[in-house]
């Protein structure tokens, strides 16, 4: 999940060097942290955050598959 999370970021930015994923996991929580560059930020979210809701929609349904635990992806 983290390398979907990191090729899609990588796709979007001006500096893929810069973008990491990073994971934190509780009982039925997945929380998935991607980090960009702060020039990037505004490309990786989207206008109205449309670019952002769409990368939380493709891991959401890519999780879905794997297991019962709820998938949170955060940018940071």
């Amino acid at each position: 999940m983290q390398e979907l999370i990191a090729v899609i970021a990588k796709s979007l930015v001006d500096n893929p060097e810069e973008v990491t994923v990073s994971v934190r996991e509780k009982d039925h929580l997945v929380v998935y942290e991607l980090h960009v560059a702060s020039a990037d930020m505004g490309k990786v979210i989207g206008k109205q955050g449309r670019i952002a809701k769409a990368i939380r929609a493709v891991v959401k349904a890519a999780a879905s598959r794997e297991n019962d635990k709820k998938v949170i992806v955060e940018i940071v």
